[in-house]
């Protein structure tokens, strides 16, 4: 970053400029009195929440064509699984993808810092927890979300495929939510990729010898998604999928 390009939070947003700020929110407009008990009402709790989905649809709604990759929040940056996850950001930032991250540390890092420094647009869209901080400093576009559901339909709204790198709880939940969207079709076209093959082994396993051997989900599920060691697979799997979509889109219209 040149000392012309300066990180700087407009109302949630964290923004990377090369100028300042011609005035703040508090500047064009004032807070009035000082009894907030009313801010922990249910009411304007709901105010609050869609406050958040309005600054996520103003921040995204310009973005490209962008690809979410999650991970772990935990892994240090002389881990395997952080070079990975650089060379995984690297890759979609050249292949003209945005690479959105949950914007902390660890893997979310990684990717964000290989899209940076492939000159590509790196995003991350973060969440207020006790033990995590906050956006890294390979984020050129971030949000920081008080409350997951917006911050998940952020990640859904605003991606064209989803890549899991290894992680813990939170990969977990993104991993299986979003399958779970492909696979009753709220989302199309939506390809997905879990990276490290020995990581994600087992709960593949599982999901074929007890989910779909025992009749909970149809076999063609697990082809919703692909396991692979190899970030330029990943990518490649991403732009052939939708390649077709784009195909298929100019043939119909035809």
């Amino acid at each position: 970053m040149t000392p012309e390009q300066l990180r700087f939070l407009r109302g949630p947003m964290l923004l990377r400029s090369e100028g300042d700020q011609e005035s703040t929110y508090d500047q064009r407009l004032l807070e009035s009195g000082s009894d907030h008990e009313w801010q922990h009402a249910d009411p304007w709790r709901v105010l609050r929440i869609q406050g958040e989905f309005v600054a996520g649809f103003d921040a995204l709604a310009s973005l490209p064509k962008a690809v979410t990759v999650f991970g772990s929040a935990r892994t240090a940056t002389d881990h395997h699984d952080y070079q990975l996850g650089v060379e995984v950001g690297k890759q979609l930032a050249q292949a003209d993808y945005a690479v959105i991250t949950g914007g902390g540390p660890g893997l979310m890092e990684a990717a964000n810092r290989g899209a940076h420094e492939a000159n590509g647009l790196s995003v991350g869209l973060g969440i207020e927890l006790p033990h995590e901080q906050g956006l890294n400093e390979y984020v050129d576009l971030g949000l920081n979300f008080r409350y997951f559901f917006a911050r998940k339909t952020m990640f859904l709204k605003y991606s064209q495929a989803f890549v899991c790198l290894p992680g813990g709880l939170g990969t977990m939940d993104e991993f299986f939510e979003v399958l779970c969207m492909v696979q009753t079709k709220k989302v199309t076209n939506f390809p997905m990729v879990l990276i490290g093959t020995q990581f994600w082994s087992g709960l593949v396993e599982w999901m074929e010898k007890t989910l779909a051997d025992g009749g909970y989900i149809h076999e063609h599920d697990l082809d919703l998604f692909l396991v692979t060691d190899d970030p330029a697979e990943a990518v490649e799997h991403i732009v052939r999928r939708h390649s077709v979509l784009s195909d298929k889109r100019i043939k119909d219209f035809n």
